[in-house]
């Protein structure tokens, strides 16, 4: 049911009832499930580009499984058992688990989100590292329990070799991959291996790759250095003796770190926390020039209580004939690059740039920064505090569990029953193509014009990001697994260009390039996002009839073979085309 008339203010804008960033006090602290314990400290790291582009990792010569000693022969040196039903063995006692190559215990598996509060579990901290036994002990110290981190155990089976397990999403026993914490104690000159044992997907972009990312306070502060891709002798394969079910997949990687007792940090993408984006929203309302076209307001709360924002962006002149167009990222939290392309597609809208300024002048921008906060919050990778996937329920969806899809689908409904909605894009993030590319919708039962026209906004991108987009990685079939997701409802719904783009966690193979994406790369997807929206409304229709013209020609290119007398691409099915 979508809210009545009576309650609808203009194009669905929610009121301000509840706190909005303040661009004076302290921001509004993230809430946690009771169940998770958080450290007091703050985690912030400084934005930077490297000079070079940073390279994939070649294999030399054939590609291996190393041998990963099992935790039964290390010492358990950090073991976070949240409400497993697991009793953790004591840090700095040998392990008596089961192999490590089988999932570990579900967090707070068999249960399900009860109530949340700022700081997370009440009372003091528990110890979940072994202490140290002195200044030569040269036992790494680990730590994951602060906003979007994710380790659950590491063992020490080796004088510099740890095997570490990761967290499940909360209340599933699934969806091992993002990963993100801290370590303390390193020494310069050592040679580490460091093994994840239970990830979840067959494929991944570490097997064509990419490398992890690595933080060094030391670096930042001396050096001025934030992340950079880090690793050699970086595999991917399957765990175990290859027959266990499910099956669990290991990481393995060497790495020398750049200092003696520093801080560091390894991740899977570039973190983009809740209160990152607090940051920026704070910075955003406080400033009066871009506070003049851009609103801030609260979409809803989500099930522990933190704030799923709406932003709405537009000059205030001609209001009343302006087209709209919706964007939303971070349903997947442990897809952070979306937060990123969202971050620079923002920093250029709002921008004194002569294109922004036509941008807000012809269209109403809805912009969905952060759709699954708590997600993003405790460290997941892909589930809400639901634990279920958000981008498979708004078919469906509950208001009551899934709150930010529910409000955002009902916002759409409400937009398109004043006027038209020129393009939905959703950000995700891809585990095992490179580059970015996005998905369609081509049910099959669409006309020959809308069929074609639905691959021109794909097209025109990859033109203005030849070097990181590539249209021949779009797909346009609507799968059945994929009727939940919101490109396909809201495709269903009326908005005839609706998509999801999906962002490499790699990087780019186009253009000459064979390297990793920067936050810089990230960022600059945003304002081609931009770009391309003006050449795909551009009332003068050269630019799109060629684009027209170019997908007939590929689309007869991939096909093999004419139409045939008499047909058209109405006749030809979506498997057919995507074959």
């Amino acid at each position: 049911p979508v809210p009545s008339a009576r309650h609808r203010g203009s194009l669905g804008q929610p009121r301000a009832l509840f706190a909005l960033p303040s661009a004076r006090g302290p921001l509004l602290a993230p809430r946690w499930p009771v169940e998770c314990e958080v450290i007091k400290e703050t985690i912030e790291h400084i934005e930077w580009v490297p000079p070079e582009p940073e390279p994939f990792w070649q294999p030399t010569g054939h590609s291996w499984a190393p041998a990963t000693p099992g935790e039964e022969q290390g010492t358990v040196i950090y073991h976070l058992s949240p409400g497993s039903g697991e009793q953790a063995a004591p840090p700095g006692v040998p392990s008596a688990s089961p192999s490590p190559h089988r999932h570990p215990p579900a967090a707070l598996q068999g249960s399900c989100f009860t109530h949340a509060r700022v700081g997370g579990a009440p009372g003091p901290l528990s110890s979940p590292a072994a202490p140290l036994e002195g200044p030569q002990d040269t036992t790494l110290l680990f730590e994951s329990r602060f906003e979007s981190g994710n380790l659950q155990k590491a063992v020490k089976v080796g004088p510099f070799e740890y095997v570490l397990t990761l967290r499940p999403d909360l209340y599933t026993a699934k969806h091992t991959q993002w990963f993100y914490f801290r370590i303390q104690n390193t020494r310069r000159d050592p040679l580490y291996r460091f093994t994840i044992v239970n990830l979840a997907k067959p494929k991944s972009l570490y097997s064509e790759g990419m490398r992890p990312l690595l933080y060094s306070q030391g670096d930042a502060q001396s050096r001025g250095i934030g992340w950079r891709r880090v690793g050699d002798d970086v595999r991917y394969y399957r765990g175990g003796s290859g027959r266990e079910e499910p099956a669990a997949f290991c990481l393995s990687w060497t790495v020398r770190f750049p200092h003696d007792g520093d801080t560091c940090f390894f991740a899977h993408s570039y973190p983009y926390t809740y209160s990152d984006l607090q940051r920026y929203l704070r910075a955003l309302t406080g400033d009066p020039v871009r506070s003049r076209y851009c609103t801030v307001r609260v979409l809803s709360r989500s099930l522990a209580g933190n704030t799923v924002y709406l932003l709405t962006i537009t000059s205030p002149a001609g209001v009343a004939a302006k087209r709209v167009v919706v964007l939303s990222a971070r349903a997947h939290p442990g897809e952070s690059g979306g937060s990123w392309a969202m971050q620079g597609f923002l920093d250029f809208l709002l921008s004194a740039h002569a294109d922004a300024r036509l941008l807000r002048r012809l269209f109403i921008f809805k912009v969905v920064p952060m759709l699954n906060p708590d997600g993003v919050v405790v460290g997941n990778s892909r589930c809400s505090l639901a634990g279920r996937d958000p981008n498979r329920a708004y078919g469906t969806a509950l208001r009551s569990s899934f709150p930010g899809v529910w409000h955002l689908r009902a916002m759409v409904e409400r937009v398109l029953a004043e006027r038209e909605v020129v393009l939905y894009c959703d950000f995700h993030g891809h585990s095992r193509k490179n580059n970015v590319f996005m998905y369609g919708c081509d049910g099959g039962e669409a006309g020959t014009g809308s069929r074609l026209h639905q691959r021109v906004f794909p097209l025109m991108l990859s033109k203005n990001a030849p070097d990181k987009f590539s249209f021949p990685s779009c797909k346009f079939k609507v799968q059945k697994s994929k009727a939940g997701t919101g490109r396909v409802v809201m495709w269903r719904m009326g908005v005839s260009n609706s998509y999801t783009m999906e962002v490499a966690f790699g990087g780019s193979t186009l253009g000459g390039r064979s390297s990793h994406f920067t936050v810089e790369d990230l960022k600059s997807l945003g304002y081609h996002l931009c770009d391309t929206l003006l050449d795909f409304c551009d009332p003068h229709p050269a630019k799109f009839q060629q684009c027209l013209s170019e997908v007939d020609a590929l689309l007869r290119q991939r096909l093999g073979r004419d139409l045939g007398f008499g047909s058209s691409w109405s006749d030809i099915s979506p498997s057919e085309l995507e074959s």
